[in-house]
């Protein structure tokens, strides 16, 4: 097929892919409007007895698969049979459920506002917890027993690992990919701000805290896929989280051996002022000193995190986000020993230090929101917000090398021992790598809830302003010989320096549609928008239809079918604009995909329990790709679109109650990525050209698999369990010093076990309570952890060696494995009051 042909049928591929997105948008707000004449509308908002907003309320009808949950605002709206008496049920957890008696005439609108008291009855929480469903492409994540859950990092991204979809190959990291894209490709959103992270991180140690505190934590949504005209450009995935509104005076805190966290909250001014705060302080000291490099690690991790409501009257409400992230790691290595290879050659790498690394990492992030509701019906918000953040990371770093081979012989009284030397060098690490970077933004947000119709619209300004300085070298020394080898100069085996000035601005804008309407055959909850891109830079702009649909038939109430796709672009941030050479282009283009998920959520009983299974197919088409190599957990970028791809898979999902009273889960992915450059060749062996076509994305994992269980003694639900297990098969590692993303290798599979055993001393399942001065204490738990309980060495990257033949200067490369953390234990105390 000659070029000009094969681009006029891709050119014509994805014109179709458009326009079939745009005509199924269009259909679907067409048949919204098809409206059953034997319906009518409750809606409201759904408010505490302190006044305050009440998100993700559950409201339903008694008997009847119809439902719908509380918006951020604590609005709803909720198609209902006309002509009949019906129950309307609103419950949320740790409240008391309310019963509405109604009967409403065709096509009649009622207004009704729950006030909602707080309850006591542990048990009936858990059995509304696990009544919350689907909304669209979002499911719920729970928080209950969050701070149980063993977890290494400390992270509230940990929780996500083991859901269906996502994958992460490092505990010391939040990161985490999601159906083939990379963590550059995922939204996390707090209370409507978009969150940014430390752009200079290039490993899971150096990592400190993430933006999200689980302590301030009310509600979580994640979508894999298929999300939304309201949220912004990105390809892979979105992360909602809602900090709570207290209802009372409160706190927390927590201590172990990886740091400890405090957080305080309550209520002011006769509860027109709320407020939240926390403190976090994590040192990861004790997890690194299992890693295979000795020496004195010094990291620390400091997190500052408020949130302020002030409501003077039912119409305004003004909130206050802040964050102060200070983050620095220190390391002086010492030595290094690691045994890799495989039982017919066994090798070992011996590697002395000298020098140090000092990297630092200070983040502010700060958003002033103010609200304004003319009526029950609309809601207008303003937003002004900023990022800031100063990075540095500098290191000279000294090594010498002895590369030998073990004996393997069985029975040999040197078994394990070296026996032959294979190669010795030394090699020279340099970096003064600076950043300094803004990000502010002016955002308007409108909803307005027409009977049963939702419209949500936003505008938003935002301006970046990145100063970045890249000078960074390695020198490798084999046996007298300068890698790469030449015999007339000395050359540094990898150099990358350059600087990038940049300030650019960007106008979003959004408009989405909402309804849930009956039909003959069952309920339908539609959500259609169109979101608008403009970017100054190179004056790109972008539309991207969106569209979800989540169908409940009658005939089979413990199904629920839902189906969303739409366009998805991604203008880089930062990191696209830069090469592995640290030359930018900044003419580069928003990365592009097309997404199709369609799947179904069965409700069934089990052992008199509640069930749920999930199965979620999906397909993405992406063009204009930027391809990438992951070096632990930085991303390399080549600077240029030069690729297409697609990703597809299978997601599944059993979630429920295998113990009674806990909720626990498995999820199984199968997923298959591929991209490739088009007109891309090589010349073999025999001179011939070779054009290598497709090839897998750094992300191509055919098979995840994550476990969150739970159990109790029984008898004693004080006395608990909790099991988190990982299986991630084996990835593509790319060769160094080449430009062919062809050429990889793949990496030994992800696998780990972590276990927690918690006594719970004072709170639920004790029948409890101290008394005296700490009375207030409402919960006191200790906990052992035990990490990595089956001692796996993980592989999370490689370091390459180089040996030199002293006769013929061929260059032999080694990868050495570098792994992850060994089995640890962990103490925690935790105290709720």
């Amino acid at each position: 097929m000659n070029s000009g042909r094969k681009q006029f049928i891709e050119r014509n591929h994805r014109v179709s892919g458009m326009q079939f997105i745009t005509t199924l948008l269009v259909a679907c707000m067409f048949l919204s409007q098809v409206r059953g004449q034997e319906t009518a509308t409750v809606f409201g908002k759904v408010i505490t007895t302190g006044g305050q907003p009440l998100p993700l309320a559950n409201i339903s009808l008694r008997g009847l698969p119809h439902g719908t949950t509380s918006d951020t605002t604590g609005y709803f709206s909720l198609d209902v049979p006309a002509g009949r008496d019906i129950i309307l049920v609103v419950s949320s957890v740790g409240f008391i459920t309310l019963e509405y008696p109604l009967r409403l005439a065709p096509g009649e609108t009622r207004e009704i506002h729950p006030e909602m008291k707080e309850g006591t009855r542990e048990l009936e929480e858990v059995t509304v917890e696990a009544e919350i469903r689907r909304t669209g492409s979002f499911v719920p994540v729970s928080m209950k027993d969050y701070r149980l859950i063993p977890n290494a990092s400390g992270q509230f991204e940990t929780l996500l690992k083991t859901l269906p979809g996502v994958s992460s190959r490092d505990e010391l990291s939040s990161r985490y990919s999601v159906r083939g894209g990379n963590f550059d490709e995922n939204l996390v959103y707090v209370n409507g701000l978009e969150i940014y992270r430390p752009f200079l991180i290039r490993s899971g140690q150096q990592e400190g805290l993430s933006f999200i505190n689980p302590d301030l934590v009310g509600s979580v949504k994640f979508s894999a896929g298929g999300f939304g005209a309201e949220y912004g450009d990105r390809m892979s995935s979105v992360l909602d989280i809602t900090y709570r509104t207290p209802q009372k005076t409160g706190g927390s805190a927590s201590l172990s051996f990886l740091g400890g966290s405090v957080h305080m909250e309550g209520l002011a001014a006769e509860n027109k002022i709320s407020w939240l705060a926390g403190i976090r302080y994590k040192t990861n000291r004790y997890l690194l000193q299992s890693l295979d490099v000795a020496g004195d690690y010094q990291p620390s991790f400091f997190d500052f995190q408020t949130y302020l409501q002030y409501q003077p009257s039912n119409r305004w409400e003004f909130s206050f986000l802040g964050n102060l992230s200070l983050n620095d790691y220190r390391f002086v290595p010492d030595d290094r020993e690691t045994s890799f290879g495989t039982v017919n050659h066994a090798v070992k790498l011996y590697v002395l230090y000298d020098g140090q690394e000092r990297d630092r990492f200070n983040t502010r992030t700060g958003a002033l929101t103010a609200a304004y509701k003319p009526s029950s019906r609309l809601v207008l918000k303003f937003t002004a917000s900023a990022f800031h953040t100063m990075e540095a990371e500098t290191f000279d770093i000294r090594g010498s090398y002895s590369l030998n081979e073990l004996d393997k012989e069985m029975g040999s009284k040197n078994l394990g021992d070296s026996i032959l030397n294979i190669g010795i060098g030394s090699f020279l690490n340099h970096a003064r790598n600076d950043l300094a970077g803004t990000i502010a933004s002016a955002e308007h947000r409108g909803e307005y809830l027409a009977g049963g119709t939702t419209w949500k619209w936003g505008l938003k300004y935002q301006y970046e302003a990145v100063d970045n300085r890249v000078h960074e070298w390695e020198m490798v020394d084999s046996a007298g010989f300068s890698i790469p080898y030449n015999n007339k100069t000395v050359n540094l085996a990898y150099v990358s320096q350059g600087e990038l000035n940049l300030r650019s601005g960007r106008l979003t804008s959004f408009l989405q549609y909402s309804r849930r309407f009956m039909t003959g055959a069952g309920n339908l909850s539609l959500n259609a928008g169109i979101r608008a891109n403009y970017w100054d830079l190179t004056g790109e702009w972008f539309l991207s239809p969106r569209f979800s649909m989540v169908f409940e038939p009658l005939w089979e109430k413990e199904y629920r079918l839902h189906l969303s796709g739409g366009t998805y672009h991604q203008p880089p941030l930062f990191r696209e604009y830069t090469n592995r050479e640290g030359k930018s282009n900044l003419r580069i283009q928003a990365q592009r995909s097309v997404h199709i998920v369609g799947g179904a959520d069965r409700y069934f009983t089990l052992w008199e329990r509640p069930f749920v299974f999930s199965a979620e197919a999906y397909l993405k088409w992406m063009d204009r790709l930027i391809p990438y190599r992951i070096e632990n957990v930085r991303i390399r970028y080549a600077g240029e679109n030069l690729a297409r791809g697609y990703a597809t898979g299978l997601d599944l999902k059993m979630n429920g109650e295998f113990v009674p009273g806990t909720e626990s889960w498995a999820s199984l992915s199968l997923m298959r990525t591929r991209e490739d450059i088009p007109g891309d060749s090589y010349t073999d062996e025999t001179g011939g050209t070779v054009y290598p076509g497709y090839y897998p994305r750094p992300t191509d994992q055919l098979v995840n698999f994550g476990l969150h269980f739970q159990d109790y003694l029984p008898g004693d639900p004080s006395y608990r369990v909790q099991l988190t297990m990982m299986y991630g098969s084996r990835l593509p590692v790319n060769y160094p010093n080449t430009d062919r993303y062809d050429l990889y290798f793949r990496m030994p599979p992800y696998r780990r076990v972590d276990i927690g055993f918690i006594k719970v001393w004072v709170g639920e399942g004790t029948g409890k309570r101290f008394q005296g001065k700490f009375q207030g204490i409402r919960h006191f738990s200790v906990s052992a952890e035990v990490f990595n309980l089956l001692d796996i060495n993980n592989t999370i990257s490689y370091h390459w060696i180089s040996t030199v033949n002293n006769l013929s200067g061929e260059t032999r490369m080694y990868a050495v494995p570098n792994y992850l953390t060994s089995r640890r234990i962990n103490i925690k105390l935790t105290v709720r009051f």
